[in-house]
């Protein structure tokens, strides 16, 4: 397994909506596998393929207190969500140092195709909602911060580039 390095916003990748992938193949898990050793390393909890620039439908989900118990994704599509909603502070290693409290469906339901191949539907709730929606979004070419109102982002971006985060 490797450590990958993350891919600096505003990398044109991080705004591109990446295809799906026809087949789990062992290059696929083998992916699979370093991601999860990265996002644990972050640490955090979860990893989408356009974060390190591999540009197709894949991430990485684990929310658990104890870790190892990590959800493997490809092609997932969010089939029902919740009218409640949560509030959480989200961030990503492709623009560190910033945050932002972003509101979303309490609970989803995913449909995706996991590491046998095999096509299933999961219900995630919480933190884990929160996760699933966050590595969806990259998949769609969305960072965090476009679900913010145009002012704050625009007072985040801003704030990016004052830090010298962005260039």
């Amino acid at each position: 397994m490797t450590l990958r390095n993350f891919i600096p916003y505003p990398d044109k990748r991080l705004k591109t909506c990446v295809p799906q992938i026809e087949a789990i193949t062992d290059e696929i898990k083998n992916l699979w596998d370093d991601m999860i050793e990265t996002m644990d390393a972050m640490p955090g909890y979860g990893l989408a393929g356009p974060q390190i620039g591999e540009m197709m439908q894949i991430a990485v989900v684990d929310c658990s207190k104890e870790r190892g118990k990590s959800i493997c994704m490809a092609n997932p599509v969010v089939l029902h969500s919740s009218a409640q909603l949560r509030e959480h502070d989200e961030a990503s290693p492709n623009l560190p140092g910033l945050s932002a409290v972003i509101s979303r469906p309490r609970a989803v339901t995913v449909q995706f195709l996991n590491r046998d191949g095999e096509l299933v539907e999961k219900d995630f709730v919480g933190i884990w909602a929160t996760s699933v929606q966050h590595q969806i979004d990259h998949l769609n070419g969305k960072m965090f911060f476009d679900n913010l109102t145009p002012l704050k982002r625009n007072m985040l971006l801003k704030k990016a580039k004052k830090l010298g985060i962005i260039k």
